[in-house]
């Protein structure tokens, strides 16, 4: 049973009804981050400009002569998604200024994928969060290289095969943990920095909203599950990201200021190999590298919980 912290999933509540990101686009049957994509942009709404790093969205979305996207869009190359990004957030500052455009809120929203985020576009991103440019950068996370044909990145799990990594006798699959790219950013002290998933829909799209509404930076990673890449049924995509939840390997949290929340709690995490059983890219893991993975997990959840509680029991002692 899932209790929400912060937001109530379940009320009834106002949904966008325009579609930004419409469509007619190329996305694999059961793509997560089209989905996800999808619902930010009924979130961001009109005043918002997306650029739009090299990768699967890019390729599915923009294939000459049409387009998927109702938006002003910028393809850019792979790893100066955050670079572009300050750039136009700069320009639209000026604009306003010399009364070219009207003088309202227009949101610069840089977009990337895993490898253009965590690896490729780690440096732009970096400067892009510690100039405090007023931008929010959302990376949509399928844990590989997948437009390229499913290279490990910095955001694949441990123990997942690759087309780099190839699970056999002689290896297991990737042998390192993935980034924890989110505390990164938190270290930037970014204003809002959020995880969250298209398989909780409200949850995500209220997150957009408070992040669009922040002066200066903001940070959202989005777990976008891939059925191409993790080898798993396309009509389990949603089910799956609410596995990665309840399991812990993907906790859904926000960071206010410094300030930790669980958006989404649990009472009992499921065990992770009812997440990982699902996926081909794990088929060869062996009892004691998912005990491994188990161990990491609840480690990483218990840090995490950590946090949250004692900046709760800290506030309250000022108080």
């Amino acid at each position: 049973m899932s209790i929400v912290a912060n937001f109530d999933l379940y009320a009834p509540r106002l949904v966008n009804k325009e579609e930004y990101f419409v469509h007619g686009h190329r996305a694999c049957q059961g793509c997560a981050e089209a989905l996800a994509i999808r619902l930010m942009c009924k979130a961001l709404g009109k005043d918002a400009v997306i650029i739009n790093a090299t990768g699967c969205m890019e390729v599915v979305s923009s294939l000459y002569p049409t387009t998927a996207w109702k938006l002003p869009w910028l393809h850019v190359a792979f790893p100066n998604s955050a670079a572009a990004g300050s750039g136009v957030s700069a320009a639209l500052k000026v604009l306003r200024r010399k009364g070219k455009i009207s003088d309202r809120p227009v949101k610069a929203v840089s977009i990337g994928g895993d490898g253009g985020t965590f690896d490729i576009g780690l440096q732009a991103l970096s400067g892009a969060m510690e100039r405090g440019h007023d931008l929010l950068y959302v990376c949509f996370d399928n844990e590989a290289y997948m437009n390229t044909g499913i290279q490990r990145s910095g955001a694949t799990p441990f123990g997942a095969s690759t087309t780099t990594h190839p699970a056999g006798p002689a290896s297991t699959g990737k042998s390192a943990w993935k980034k924890n790219l989110t505390e990164i950013m938190i270290a930037h002290n970014v204003p809002y920095v959020a995880t969250a998933c298209p398989s909780y829909p409200i949850d995500f799209i209220r997150k957009v909203e408070k992040a669009k509404k922040v002066k200066g930076p903001a940070f959202i990673h989005v777990l976008a599950v891939c059925p191409t890449g993790w080898r798993c049924a396309s009509e389990k995509a949603i089910s799956m990201g609410r596995l990665a939840s309840e399991t812990g390997v993907f906790p859904i949290y926000e960071v206010v200021d410094g300030k930790y929340s669980l958006t989404i709690k649990h009472d009992k995490l499921r065990p992770v190999a009812d997440y990982l059983k699902l996926q081909g890219r794990f088929r060869h893991l062996s009892p004691d590298m998912v005990k491994q993975v188990q161990e990491r997990v609840v480690q990483e959840y218990n840090k995490l919980l950590d946090k949250v509680d004692n900046l709760h029991a800290w506030s309250e002692l000022k108080g």
